[in-house]
């Protein structure tokens, strides 16, 4: 198993586990029915209707429908972050080797690259490539600089940090309220994902951060300390 650090908003890096070859092949089989149920739409209706007018239109009409088959894993991955249809079933996304979100020209030199890791050689290229890549990387990532992370996590727990809170609690740091939502956003991923991980080191690295961005002290232990300065952040924005 290989993982990539990335570096968050907060200046904290985290550990995010390259997508394997598997589960890249799963979600291009998943796109790969997409493309058929668009196909068997098409066939049933479009292809269909010209057909009763004029048949000799209907290859044209096959052939400009490719266009969409053709597009689709650019124009999804730029739409949607970084992600196609079977990417997100799968929970896995395109970014950039920094762990930035890709850019248009990433996707457009990836989308290129299909042709060779994909297309021409049906996929042999691109599957050796990322078996043997350091960076699980194809052709296509090589040249554009990209890598594709794990997004979906394995263990159940709550995504849910800020919870409902007792009417007779009590904050232990008033400072909490200098924190912008989405400060809070970023601690409560980077919380979530160091638990997830057991990643003791980046829940340290975090407890540092929120006690300079607050210039505030604690005995508290790493993990309490973060969930108590959520709960406070979370009563003090309430306005009680």
């Amino acid at each position: 198993m290989s993982n990539t650090a990335i570096n968050t908003a907060q200046n904290v890096n985290i550990e995010y586990e390259f997508a394997g070859v598997g589960k890249r092949m799963l979600a291009f089989l998943l796109d790969l029915v997409i493309f058929a149920i668009y196909l068997i739409t098409m066939s049933l209706t479009i292809y269909k209707a010209v057909g009763l007018f004029d048949d000799n239109n209907t290859l044209g009409i096959q052939e400009l429908s490719m266009i969409p088959i053709f597009c689709y894993s650019l124009f999804m991955h730029l739409i949607f972050n970084g992600r196609t249809v079977g990417k997100f079933i799968m929970g896995i996304k395109v970014v950039r080797e920094d762990g930035s979100p890709a850019r248009l020209s990433d996707y457009l030199v990836r989308w290129i690259f299909r042709l060779v890791d994909i297309v021409i050689f049906f996929g042999t290229v691109g599957v050796v490539s990322i078996l043997f890549s350091e960076k699980k990387q194809r052709l296509g990532d090589l040249a554009a600089k990209t890598i594709v992370i794990n997004t979906k996590k394995s263990t159940k727990i709550s995504h849910t940090i800020l919870e409902e809170l007792d009417p007779n609690y009590q904050t232990q740091f008033q400072n909490a309220y200098l924190l912008t939502d989405a400060d809070v956003n970023e601690i409560k991923d980077i919380y979530r994902l160091a638990g997830e991980s057991r990643d003791y080191m980046t829940l340290r690295e975090l407890r540092i951060k929120v006690e300079s961005l607050l210039n505030i002290n604690s005995d508290l232990r790493d993990g309490v300390f973060i969930r108590t300065v959520l709960k406070d952040y979370t009563y003090l924005t309430q306005g009680r």
